[in-house]
């Protein structure tokens, strides 16, 4: 157990030294075979990872209900599992560019889809909370016009930000996800946050309190304002060098709608 460092998520643990060994061996086989094949980075390759970086947040949260077996639970941990997921990711994106060049795209989407579609089932079959569900529902209906209207300003607002197409949509559509479903989940179920500095934005009781996400909307403000700020500020590296660019906007997409998956399927079956 790490998380009772400062800054560190509350529940954040290392396996055991065998799994670690594993899941460090895997993900430095995958990024050695990535930077030897290198293979081609657009929009479209890293958008397609969307359903990988919610895979990672799902499976955390069979490992948050302790509904996985006791040889795969190491490595559904937090921070284990990003590191898990991101090799699979990685060699299914190798995968794809030696069968389909061509297809790299669709069947990273699709390969994404697959493996966590039996995730997200496995965890609903073990209880589905009717208010929890009915408040996920709630949140990602809430989160699509906020984070539309924040994607609109911010393109209007800074034109050359559209350079950074869908996965600058997907950063600030996952911030917003990220911070309208934890408002939800603080302000209607009672789920604490488990960042500390977060934690902080959301324990302001001295702000006006607004329906459905309570003081919540300061925390949601910040994580739109923080998110279009980096897009903006990377719309000139996606330009210049968009193989680096794509990536690392990526990262900060999965950053965002990782934990906005996590949050919605947790409350989802522990609401």
């Amino acid at each position: 157990m790490v998380g009772g460092l400062p800054f560190l998520p509350a529940g954040t643990t290392l396996p055991p030294a065998p799994y670690l060994l594993a899941v460090l061996l895997a993900t430095g086989g995958v990024v050695a075979a990535l930077r030897r094949r290198r293979p081609r980075v657009t929009g479209r390759r890293v958008l397609a990872l969307a359903p990988w970086m919610a895979l990672g947040s799902a499976a955390h949260v069979l490992y948050v209900v302790d509904a996985l077996p006791p040889v795969l639970a190491p490595f559904a941990g937090s921070p284990t599992v990003y590191l898990t997921v991101g090799s699979l990711a990685g060699a299914a994106w190798l995968a794809a560019d030696a069968a389909r060049p061509d297809r790299v795209a669709e069947t990273l989407a699709v390969a994404g889809a697959l493996c966590l579609a039996p995730v997200v089932a496995v965890a609903v079959s073990t209880g589905l909370s009717p208010a929890g569900a009915r408040w996920s529902t709630v949140a990602l209906a809430l989160t699509l016009p906020i984070a539309g209207a924040a994607w609109v300003g911010l393109t209007r607002f800074r034109p050359e930000t559209a350079i950074t197409g869908g996965v600058g949509a997907l950063a600030v559509f996952g911030h917003a996800l990220d911070g309208v479903s934890t408002a939800v989940g603080t302000t209607q179920l009672g789920f604490g946050e488990r960042t500390p500095l977060s934690r902080i934005l959301l324990e302001f009781d001295w702000i006006p309190s607004v329906p459905v996400i309570g003081e919540g909307w300061l925390f949601l403000l910040v994580k739109l304002a923080v998110a279009s700020a980096v897009v903006w500020l990377f719309a000139e590296y996606v330009r210049d060098r968009p193989t680096e660019g794509y990536l690392l906007l990526g990262f900060v997409a999965a950053m965002g709608l990782g934990p906005a998956a996590h949050n919605l399927l947790l409350f989802a079956v522990a609401g």
